[in-house]
């Protein structure tokens, strides 16, 4: 079966240079599950720009919180620009500021505002020239709601495994 876009793996259709996923956070999706996204811009330093780009962005620890009433992103790791010095370069774990607009980050605020939801980084992407990240709006997961996703999922390929056989 052909894997989607951004996705690793062959098969499907060669990948849009202009649309690149650059860091995606697969350990959110099993966390969590996703009730609604955002895409939104992402405010970067050059030195950031250059690693992202170079595949240095590490999302899994990641989380969104809304203070002053500004977007921002906490505890993402992108790695200093390996061709740059020490005082040119950035701060690895700083809190970037996310570009949304005010009516999207209003609702996003009544959301998190229930019991239970979080907003948390997807993955980071290239859209022609500008760096965008996808957040999403999620419900943490139990252990048994973990077990019960990991069973549905493993019946679907032993299915489509089934249907490729015959």
């Amino acid at each position: 079966m052909a894997k989607g876009p951004g996705r690793r793996g062959g098969g499907g259709k060669a990948q849009d240079p202009a649309h690149r996923l650059l860091a995606d956070n697969r350990f959110a999706r099993h966390q969590y599950e996703i009730l609604e996204t955002l895409e939104c811009g992402i405010e970067l330093l050059g030195t950031e720009v250059k690693s992202i780009r170079a595949g240095q962005c590490n999302l899994r620890d990641g989380f969104c919180l809304i203070r002053n009433g500004e977007l921002q992103l906490h505890n993402v790791h992108i790695s200093p620009h390996s061709h740059a010095g020490r005082f040119f370069n950035h701060e690895p774990l700083r809190v970037r500021r996310l570009l949304a607009h005010r009516k999207e980050i209003d609702k996003l605020r009544v959301a998190l505002e229930q019991k239970g939801l979080t907003l948390i980084p997807l993955n980071v992407h290239l859209k022609g020239s500008w760096i965008k990240v996808t957040l999403g709006l999620g419900k943490g997961r139990k252990l048994h709601d973990k077990r019960h996703e990991e069973k549905r999922k493993t019946e679907a390929k032993e299915a489509r495994a089934a249907i490729a056989r015959y």
